[in-house]
């Protein structure tokens, strides 16, 4: 059986929102609010697709249809043959190299089930504009990668009639997992004492330099840093104006988001923005990175291009 988290969450929700109905008698739980889910707001929730194709929507797309649309919202990113384009994955590509040191691990080559390339492309892709395309247009792109990984036709049409029809190389070597859902109770009794319990190593933390501090946003990250997270971090999008990203050195491009100040410019980039010709997601998508690191990065695109 292979698990959906979706219907986990579609669970969780009906069961929280059933405790507003308990009624006079309160049990232990009950908070007293929320009310019965309906059938539409469950539905939406309940995107997943499944390997069998169950929660397929209507609708169907040519390889021919997806071509263009790849070209359009795919390649510059995934490369023109799936190859992959600096950090982007490739989606093509790798057959008989999973046993290798190092595995090329592609829709053609690794994926179990075109349910996962067709869910996946719904719900995140394009990586500007996540849920922006139509089923049908799912469709003529998932059918256009199958085609680069030689696993269709030039004329093939993807439907939800066909779509269990394509079995993908590497489906034989992933194992469902069989286990029957079990409900445990939970035991409080004969615990292990706390003091028995030995740490036998640690993780040391990077000390921060000399007169900074870790948590601050106050831009003490220097040049060279700066370069490293904007190479590791930024240039993904920036180095090629994805999804409107200013190019650093186009002064063009910056005239007016640097007339805005550097307030404003450190603000949308830590927090996100969403602007007239593209969107900036908070810290680039790079949660993990701090603010004195943006801060920097920011600094340093500015300078080279005004």
């Amino acid at each position: 059986m292979f698990r959906s988290p979706d219907r986990f969450w579609i669970l969780l929700l009906v069961l929280f929102v059933n405790q507003g109905n308990a009624g006079p008698a309160k049990q232990a739980g009950y908070y007293g609010h929320g009310k019965t889910a309906s059938a539409e707001e469950i539905a939406g929730w309940d995107i997943d697709i499944r390997p069998d194709g169950m929660g397929l929507p209507p609708g169907n797309g040519s390889v021919e249809e997806g071509e263009y649309l790849y070209e359009d919202k795919c390649a510059e990113c995934h490369g023109s043959f799936g190859e992959g384009v600096d950090q982007y994955p490739s989606l093509a590509g790798g057959n008989g190299t999973l046993t290798d040191v190092r595995p090329h691990r592609t829709v053609g080559s690794y994926w179990p089930h075109t349910s996962t390339l067709w869910d996946y492309i719904h719900r995140a892709m394009p990586y500007t504009q996540p849920e922006s395309l139509a089923d049908d247009e799912v469709y003529a792109i998932v059918a256009y990668v199958l085609y680069l990984n030689d696993l269709v036709d030039d004329d093939f049409v993807l439907s939800p009639e066909n779509f269990t029809s394509i079995e993908l190389p590497n489906k034989p070597n992933f194992v469902s997992d069989g286990r029957p859902d079990v409900k445990n109770i939970r035991c409080m009794e004969d615990c292990r004492d706390p003091a028995s319990i030995e740490i036998l190593s640690m993780v040391e933390r990077t000390a921060p330099k000399a007169g900074q501090d870790s948590s601050a946003s106050s831009g003490t990250t220097d040049a060279a840093d700066a370069i490293a997270v904007y190479q590791q971090a930024c240039a993904i999008c920036h180095e090629k104006g994805i999804g409107g990203a200013p190019i650093p050195g186009e002064k063009n491009l910056w005239t007016k988001r640097i007339a805005n100040g550097m307030e404003t410019m450190v603000k949308h980039a830590i927090e996100g923005f969403q602007g007239a010709q593209g969107m900036m997601l908070p810290k680039g998508g790079f949660s993990h990175l701090s603010d004195d690191e943006v801060t920097s990065v920011v600094h340093y695109m500015v300078e080279k291009s005004q």
